[in-house]
């Protein structure tokens, strides 16, 4: 899918929603195997539930690849029932030495056909280089992430009187135009949006953290929206799991729509 597919998409639902499928086996409501066949079913009826209220799915690969082969036919299946219409990323934080990050690039983009797929800067520019050689595809760089351990790299200081966070947006933004790369900025820095917009002007960001871990969706809004939108905000587990009861689907497209609605307020 190419930005401007994505951004059509945006304008004509009126939402910037991303639904995590973040699908932790152990979770699973009521009535479903806790394997690999209860995930596809359950991520096909989630799929189905929040579809019309939202603009792209990231699957979190490490909850599939810890099933072992089983895991990986499942993520397959999900993404194989994920509308065309929607911008699919894998959750995969990859980055290694060029010809091993070619192998991963092949995997999420070639083997499993994503749209994205999100990346550590943290070993340099070779080790993105395969992943941006896919001119239609997207690199989704690690920014500024709202775990606690972010202060301990991320928000430290360096000589210039920037913060590494900074420089890597800065730099990584040099590689590659907001067409092929986007960048990730977790919800609990919505004010450190204001800056990062500074940087960073036209490309998207995905925003994890609304929901469960606290996240402000208008602050996000207000503070990183660009003259695109240029915002995915992903919801995991508010969506996912909204009920461990026989009305799950029903529960998750109320969540969605939720979210939804007021995307289209803040709009």
């Amino acid at each position: 899918m190419t930005k401007s597919a994505l951004v059509d998409e945006i304008k004509n639902k009126q939402s910037y929603l991303c639904v995590g499928l973040d699908t932790d086996v152990e979770k699973l409501p009521k009535g479903f195997s806790k394997d690999a066949k209860g995930i596809i079913a359950f991520n096909k009826a989630i799929i189905d539930a929040t579809a019309a209220h939202c603009v792209s799915y990231k699957i979190n690969t490490a909850f599939y690849e810890s099933l072992g082969v089983q895991g990986w036919q499942a993520m397959e299946e999900t993404l194989a029932h994920i509308p065309k219409t929607h911008f699919t990323i894998a959750d995969a934080k990859r980055g290694d030495i060029g010809n091993t990050s070619a192998h991963y690039a092949k995997t999420f983009f070639e083997v499993l056909p994503f749209d994205a797929i999100t990346v550590a800067p943290y070993m340099g520019q070779d080790s993105l280089d395969p992943f941006l050689a896919y001119k239609n595809k997207f690199t989704i760089v690690l920014g500024l992430t709202s775990n606690a351990g972010s202060k301990d790299f991320q928000q430290q200081k360096l000589s210039s009187g920037k913060l590494i966070y900074e420089t890597v947006l800065e730099q990584v933004a040099s590689w590659a135009s907001p067409e092929q790369l986007m960048f990730v900025v977790g919800a609990t820095k919505a004010k450190e949006l204001e800056s990062i917009r500074n940087i960073i002007p036209h490309h998207f960001l995905l925003v994890p953290g609304i929901g469960a871990q606290g996240g402000n969706l208008a602050e996000v809004t207000k503070y990183g929206k660009n003259e695109t939108v240029g915002l995915l905000v992903n919801v995991s587990r508010a969506i996912l799991f909204s009920s461990a009861e026989n009305d799950f689907a029903q529960k998750a497209n109320l969540a969605a729509q939720q979210y939804s609605i007021e995307m289209k307020d803040l709009l």
